[in-house]
């Protein structure tokens, strides 16, 4: 599993559906670039019974990531007609409709492979044939990246795992707090809460002022 950590989140460009109806040809998160901090997630496919839970649960939290400057951004392997129907599928049938971020196509899977999320691989024969070993999906992966375009968070769920999106949003907020105050944020943090300064100093402070 490639650690994305601190490097330029991989580029792309890809068909997308935006606000539940909309579908664009070359969806790219560049236009986000010196703009808005991304939150760029993966799953496995439409259709199916943990991934609506997922993108309902972030659509109901959306208000908080836009107060943060934070675009919240989905994809899996499915084509933008899937994610069209899906989209447009109440919610008593298994749908999501009401999810307005965009939702990215990955049909080729080259965006899950770049993001190191693929849940298999391709394997060449030395006849030349090719095939595909393990599942054609994503696992889920959450990346946060940044204003500058850098991944500063990543989380990689096996398929049956559901994420929280409090936690999501916790990390942001520890992101933003530190670039805003340069003390970083010790375990459990919540915005709110104290920080400390990164010197043994500080540290010591902290722990002490914790008892």
């Amino acid at each position: 599993m490639a650690v994305l950590v601190g490097k330029n989140a991989p580029k792309f460009k890809s068909k997308a559906v935006l606000n539940g109806n909309e579908i664009v040809e070359n969806f790219s998160l560049d236009q986000y670039l010196n703009k808005k901090y991304v939150l760029f997630f993966f799953y496995p496919a439409d259709f199916t019974f943990v991934c609506p839970t997922e993108l309902l649960a972030f659509q109901d939290q959306l208000g908080e990531f836009s107060k943060r400057d934070t675009a919240i951004v989905a994809c899996s392997v499915d084509s933008e007609f899937s994610h069209w129907k899906w989209l447009q599928t109440p919610l008593s049938e298994g749908g999501i409709k009401g999810v307005t971020y965009p939702l990215v196509s990955d049909l080729a899977k080259t965006v899950s492979e770049n993001y190191d999320v693929l849940a298999g691989s391709y394997e060449y024969a030395e006849n030349g044939e090719v095939s595909f070993q393990g599942t054609p999906q994503s696992y889920r992966g959450l990346f946060i990246i940044d204003k500058h375009g850098i991944v500063r968070h990543q989380l990689v769920n096996d398929m049956p795992l559901g994420r929280s999106v409090e936690e999501a949003l916790r990390i942001v907020d520890a992101l933003q707090f530190f670039e805003q105050n340069g003390e970083v944020c010790p375990a459990n943090w919540k915005k709110g809460e104290k920080a400390m300064k990164p010197t043994q100093e500080g540290v010591s402070k902290f722990l002490s002022e914790k008892k």
